[in-house]
């Protein structure tokens, strides 16, 4: 008997229209995909994963479709749709050039930023260590984007935060499941507050040694299987 591929776990039931459900199910099919809950080679069918979102199988099928125009997935005829591998080398590219863009837009921010911008982030921040704590990966994922997309937002410039935000959905952390067990999620999940810290001292040393600290734990989760 062939081994059934790897399935994923279950995910928040979603509420709301039908557009909010095609749009909640497609962040939560790119977190999913991010933290290697959905398996490069394995192939998942619209109705799997409806079942596990609580809702119809048409909106996960459209934001299957959507994640297939992105190149996250590939459509298996009568099958479903199959999530695309990423090698190393295309993850290293793929941190290299956030690290080009995200340091030092970062770094400028704690010249330029409003600091009642900066504040407003802590909730979201919260949020990153919250789900650490509880070892919701999807959660997790969906946090920390929303937080540094959010954050780069504040430089003004729109292009930049599209080519971040591809780049993030593009990425896989296999090896967030490991830092849960091990323990150390937490310790990077409270990096954002640490950057907030920094950014609203105006320190951008501080600021610059965050982040290259971050992005550097970001590469470090490649090697997990």
């Amino acid at each position: 008997m062939t081994p059934q591929p790897p399935q994923p776990p279950p995910l928040p039931a979603l509420g709301g229209p039908r557009a909010s459900y095609r749009e909640r199910v497609a962040e939560a099919l790119r977190a999913a995909l991010i933290a290697g809950e959905l398996r490069p080679g394995a192939v998942y069918s619209a109705p799997a994963l409806s079942a596990r979102f609580g809702v119809s199988v048409t909106p996960v099928r459209e934001a299957l479709l959507d994640l297939a125009k992105e190149g996250l997935v590939d459509p298996v005829p009568n099958k479903g749709f199959r999530v695309t591998a990423v090698s190393g080398r295309q993850l290293d590219e793929y941190t290299r050039v956030r690290a080009l863009i995200e340091i030092p837009t970062t770094v400028e921010l704690a010249a330029t930023a409003d600091p009642a911008a900066l504040a407003a982030l802590r909730p979201v921040a919260e949020e990153i260590v919250t789900a650490a704590a509880a070892g919701d990966l999807i959660a997790y994922v969906e946090a920390d984007t929303r937080f540094h997309l959010e954050l780069l937002a504040l430089a003004g410039n729109a292009h930049l935060v599209e080519v971040v935000r591809d780049l993030r959905g593009r990425a896989r952390l296999y090896g967030l499941t490991r830092l849960v067990e091990e323990g150390r999620l937490q310790a990077s999940a409270e990096e954002h507050l640490e950057l907030l810290d920094a950014l609203l001292a105006r320190d951008e040393d501080a600021v610059r040694a965050v982040m290259t600290r971050h992005l550097g734990h970001v590469r470090g989760l490649w090697a997990g299987p």
